[in-house]
């Protein structure tokens, strides 16, 4: 399958789980790539944000924290960068500080921007992987390279037992290339 249709074909796998709960920009309205691939997921699990990250990682660690598995979407790393406090001070140490007790588990949707046809500018292409890798202690950090690492990614990532949450990082230029 085609990277677009692994993704498509994840988020439909992923909506299955009663306790998934889909939120960002662009999630229940058209407006970046990632949009179309959430068209098949029924619209009571989507719920649209404004443009406030911090706040959209906050809402997600307060729904896990609730026993839920929300799937925050953030379409591109500079983006995700606005919610760094939630991420390394909160998510990454739920289960440290409580020794334990509470493993919560968030699935983070990102991506390293699209440069073609149209380059966006820098502020929308970076990939910040290796240098959150080197701070989250629990959180892991999955880079969706080929096709192939898609559905398998994004299973491991809601079937985890070990408590902990996990970003996937997109290619914006794969949608179209692969």
């Amino acid at each position: 399958m085609k990277y677009a249709d692994e993704l498509t074909k994840s988020m439909i796998y992923l909506s299955k789980d009663p306790r998934t709960i889909f939120l960002g920009q662009a999630v229940a309205y058209p407006g970046t790539a990632m949009t179309n691939t959430l068209k098949s997921i029924p619209k009571n699990k989507l719920y649209e944000l404004p443009v406030a990250e911090e706040m959209q990682l906050g809402i997600s660690n307060g729904l896990a924290l609730n026993g839920h598995i929300p799937v925050s979407i953030f379409p591109r790393w500079n983006f995700l960068l606005l919610a760094t406090n939630q991420l390394v001070s909160h998510l990454d140490k739920f289960s440290i500080m409580s020794k334990g007790k509470f493993k919560t588990k968030v699935i983070i949707r990102t991506s390293i921007g699209s440069q073609r046809p149209l380059h966006p500018q820098h502020q929308h292409i970076g990939d910040f992987t290796e240098a959150f890798k080197k701070v989250l202690r629990t959180v892991e950090i999955i880079r969706l390279e080929e096709p192939s690492d898609i559905f398998p990614s994004y299973k491991k990532a809601i079937e985890r037992k070990d408590g902990k949450s996990t970003i996937l990082v997109e290619y914006g230029d794969y949608y179209s290339e692969k």
